[in-house]
C-alpha cells in the first residue's frame, strides 16, 4: 500500500467561523488573519495505492463554479487536484474509487468537471463513495447548510449511475463511548461522525504497525484539537465535542496519526497527553511519517 499527499490549492473562510466561540485573541497567534478577519486553509486529499484500486480520499473545490462564487473564498497557490495527481505518475482515468468524507463543496467539488457548459465525472472510471444517510442530507438540505451542498457536485455521480453507498448506522447523536466503524477494504475503514453534518465518514487507514486517520472536519487542523475549539459551520457541536473525546483518546491510546485536511502546514500529527489535556506530539509530513 503507497499513501501520497495530494494538494488542490488554499482557500479562505472567516476565523471566528473556524474557531467558534474561541475568541480571536487567542486562536490568532495559532492562525493569523488577514483584514478581512479570514485565514488561510488548506484542501488536502489523499491519494491510496492499494494493490489494483487507487483510491481519492475527497477532491477539494474543483474550478467549475463562477467568479462570484470564487470571490468569497479567495482561492490561492498553485497546487490543483489534476496537477498533483499528474505530479505522482496517477492520472483522473487511473482512479478506481473517490471516497467523499461528505458531499461540502469543498470536498467533493473537484469530482465533477464543467466544459461547454455540460458537467461530466473527473474520474470517469471510478465508483463515487457516500453513504444513504448523507446522501439524503445533501440532496434535501436544511436552510443552515444549503449554500455548502451544490447540486452540480452531487447529482452528476447518480445521473451517470457511478455513486455507490456504504451501510452505515443511524446516528447517535451524543456519543459517550466509541465512534461507529464500518469496513470499506481489508485495510481501510469508515469512522461515522454526525456533529458537524449528517453520517461524515472518517477514512481510517492501517499501513504496516501504524494506523492513520484521514480527520476531514471533524478535527480540521492541528489547532482544532483542544476540545471547545470547534467550528461554528457544526450543525451540532456538542455532538462534536462528544465525538472528539471519543476519538482522541482512542488516538492517544493506539498510537493513531492524524491527517489534516485543512491545516496550512501541519499534514499529520499523532498525540501525547498534556496537563492541559491531549495535544499534538509529532508533526510533519505523510511521506515521511508512514511507511507503506
Amino acid at each position: 500500500m503507497k499513501l501520497t499527499t495530494i494538494s488542490t490549492g488554499n482557500f479562505k473562510l472567516d476565523g471566528g467561523a473556524m474557531f467558534g466561540v474561541v475568541p480571536k485573541v487567542m486562536w490568532q497567534t495559532l492562525q493569523p488573519a488577514d483584514e478581512n478577519n479570514l485565514c488561510s486553509w488548506a484542501m488536502r486529499c489523499l491519494l491510496i495505492e492499494d494493490g489494483e484500486r487507487k483510491i481519492l480520499i475527497d477532491t477539494g473545490v474543483g474550478n467549475k463554479q463562477d467568479a462570484k462564487f470564487f470571490s468569497h473564498y479567495y482561492l490561492h497557490g498553485t497546487d490543483t487536484l489534476t496537477g498533483s495527481l499528474t505530479a505522482n505518475g496517477v492520472t483522473p482515468e487511473d482512479i478506481t474509487d473517490v471516497i467523499h468524507t461528505h458531499l461540502h463543496f469543498d470536498h467533493c467539488g473537484g469530482s465533477i468537471i464543467k466544459k461547454d457548459d455540460e458537467l461530466s465525472l473527473a474520474f470517469p472510471n471510478a465508483k463515487y463513495w457516500t453513504n444513504p444517510l448523507h446522501w439524503k442530507w445533501a440532496i434535501e438540505p436544511n436552510e443552515r447548510e444549503r449554500a455548502s451542498f451544490l447540486k452540480e457536485n452531487i447529482l452528476p455521480m447518480q445521473e451517470e449511475d457511478r455513486l455507490h453507498f456504504i451501510e452505515v448506522p443511524e446516528p447517535e447523536m451524543h456519543p459517550t463511548n466509541r465512534i461507529a466503524t464500518v469496513d470499506f477494504t481489508e485495510n481501510i475503514s469508515l469512522r461515522i461522525v454526525h456533529g458537524h453534518t449528517r453520517a461524515m465518514m472518517l477514512p481510517q487507514i492501517k499501513i504496516g504497525n501504524q494506523t492513520l486517520v484521514y480527520m476531514a472536519d471533524l478535527i480540521p487542523s492541528v489547532h482544532h484539537i483542544g476540545l471547545p475549539y470547534i467550528m461554528a459551520y457544526d450543525l451540532f457541536p456538542f455532538t462534536t465535542l462528544q465525538e472528539k473525546k471519543c476519538f482522541l483518546q482512542e488516538a492517544l491510546e493506539e498510537n493513531y496519526w492524524l491527517f489534516f485536511e485543512h491545516d496550512l502546514s501541519v499534514e499529520c500529527c499523532n498525540l501525547k497527553m498534556t496537563e492541559k489535556g491531549i495535544r499534538k506530539n509529532q508533526t510533519g509530513l505523510l511521506a515521511d511519517l508512514i511507511q507503506g
